[in-house]
């Protein structure tokens, strides 16, 4: 049989074949050594030991992974992709001994970024975000959720919403988009926040519902996020947002339980959300119901370390409850500007208590799983797409034993070489 690529003679070539995984199950890599994969167009067309690909196969072009680990793309569940200028001044507030509140009160925070990505035009959004693709796509991640939410009035988040969709064409990098129009309390409404919540529900959602059908009729509609936290929405709010989304027919995410434990999580079981995100202060009778749901755990590990903060997402309650847990980066201007999910993996490792293989399986088939796209990619079976990483490492736990350092050599994107070390030594 034709194959356009053959990549062979891997010490470990991770598939990770068989779905999402939870609970006990949780960090089967499905090794196979010496092993092989045989792409065709944008797919894999074969997976097996390397003797095997190469005879049922022949491609015009090989590449040889001799001591080199084969995996699928990183997927990155929760970014705050979109967003213009930095907040380094803030970050040194804070080291400083300023809180979080006391920053948000001198017209900094969210609606600092705000005010700025508002003042952009799409082709400025799109230059600022650019970069960062770039490098995600660097560091492995082939697949990545975007957010708007540093618009907060209906007109900058539909313009957040085309940066998204426009970037698709300006990278390899695959955006997954989500509406988060209830990221914050935007100043102007300060003093009555619950009229902002009624402007998400009854106004915001419905405008991008028809902007989405009259502009991309083919794709399916986008996330809805609320930040379901103190000093953000209320779990009535969150509910009355998320009850219109529904209503609309947008699938569901919610941002919970990273400060204050509010119901978020329970709320996202009990409209059986895609995905619950943060989960560090979760309550046992919410994790306990989480893990006999649908719901994906989305933990952000780089939001504690990059707030030097001491708690992180119970990883072990939840596994032991039965959930089915992924890791993101969280990448946003405030708390977490990191594109690597290597180092969300090495972060997993130490303060989730997972193991290398467990934050691998959450940074591919779990976290597919929590942008319902876990049917085509993060695992390597015949038929998924072809998002697949060459490491220069010649066994897995070298991932989550080392940071701070790129461990990737190759990235190929639907069966393309979009990345490879002669490009980049």
């Amino acid at each position: 049989m034709r194959a356009d690529l053959i990549i062979h003679s891997s010490p470990q070539l991770l598939t990770i074949k068989g779905g999402r995984q939870r609970g006990e199950s949780f960090g089967e890599l499905n090794i196979i050594e010496d092993g092989a994969l045989a792409i065709g167009g944008e797919n894999i067309i074969g997976v097996g030991k390397s003797q095997l690909i190469r005879q049922q196969f022949k491609a015009q072009h090989e590449i040889n992974a001799r001591g080199k680990i084969l995996m699928p793309g990183f997927v990155d569940p929760h970014t705050h992709l979109v967003w213009v200028g930095d907040r380094a001044a803030e970050f040194e507030q804070r080291i400083a001994g300023a809180s979080y509140m006391q920053i948000m009160k001198a017209g900094g925070g969210i609606m600092g970024t705000v005010m700025k990505t508002r003042a952009a035009s799409i082709e400025e959004m799109i230059a600022s975000a650019q970069p960062r693709m770039d490098r995600m796509l660097r560091y492995g991640t082939t697949t990545a959720e975007a957010k708007s939410g540093y618009g907060l009035d209906t007109t900058s988040e539909l313009k957040i919403l085309e940066t998204i969709m426009r970037l698709q064409n300006e990278s390899a990098l695959e955006l997954t988009p989500t509406f988060l129009g209830a990221h914050a309390i935007p100043s102007e409404f300060s003093d009555d926040p619950q009229a902002y919540a009624d402007l998400v529900s009854q106004e915001m959602l419905p405008a991008v519902h028809a902007w989405w059908l009259q502009n991309f009729p083919e794709e399916a509609l986008p996330f809805n996020d609320v930040f379901c936290e103190e000093g953000a929405f209320t779990l009535a709010q969150s509910k009355q947002i998320m009850d219109a989304a529904m209503h609309l027919g947008f699938p569901l995410k919610i941002h919970a339980d990273e400060f204050a434990a509010l119901g978020g999580t329970r709320l996202a079981v009990d409209l059986a959300a895609v995905s619950a995100d943060h989960l560090v202060s979760t309550p046992a009778d919410e994790i306990r119901a989480l893990g006999k749901s649908g719901t994906i755990a989305v933990s952000l590990p780089c939001t504690p370390f990059g707030l030097s903060a001491e708690a992180y997402t119970p990883a072990s309650a939840i596994l032991e409850a039965g959930g089915c847990l992924a890791i993101a980066t969280d990448l946003n201007p405030g708390t977490a500007w990191c594109e690597s999910m290597q180092f969300s993996i090495a972060l997993a490792c130490r303060y989730l208590r997972i193991t290398p293989a467990q934050a691998i399986v959450a940074a591919t088939i779990n976290a597919a799983a929590a942008i319902s796209h876990d049917d085509r990619i993060g695992s390597m079976e015949e038929g998924k797409q072809a998002d697949v990483l060459i490491l220069d490492i010649d066994d897995y736990r070298h991932l989550g034993y080392r940071f701070g350092t790129n461990l990737v050599t190759t990235v190929i994107k639907k069966g393309k070489v979009v990345i490879s070390d002669d490009e980049h030594h």
